[in-house]
């Protein structure tokens, strides 16, 4: 290695916006994190949902909160009208 290019390796404390802190070394003087080991849903075990922009609500907003029955349903609803439209189609007669 060549001496004198390199950033100084040093002790450094890390906080998390849990307000969990540890220490760990790094090159830059202070670690800000906003995920920890301590709050992140992985290591707790419990969902935290990150909503960035609103795009949570503008997933629900769009397609809701639907279940699987409500899905089959609106599935079924679906299929019974294409088939209602397409026996109607064959029963009048051509126009040409």
């Amino acid at each position: 290695m060549k001496p004198g290019i390199h950033p100084k390796y040093q002790d450094v404390d890390v906080r998390c916006a849990c307000g969990n802190t540890f220490k760990t070394r790094s090159t830059k003087p202070e670690l800000h994190l906003e995920i920890c080991n301590q709050c992140h849903p992985f290591f707790t075990g419990r969902q935290k949902l990150i909503d960035t922009e609103g795009r949570v609500e503008r997933f629900t907003k769009r397609f809701g909160a639907q279940s699987a029955e409500a899905r089959r349903a609106a599935t079924k609803a679906t299929k019974a009208t294409k088939a209602a439209k397409a026996s109607k189609a064959r029963k009048s007669p051509a126009t040409a």
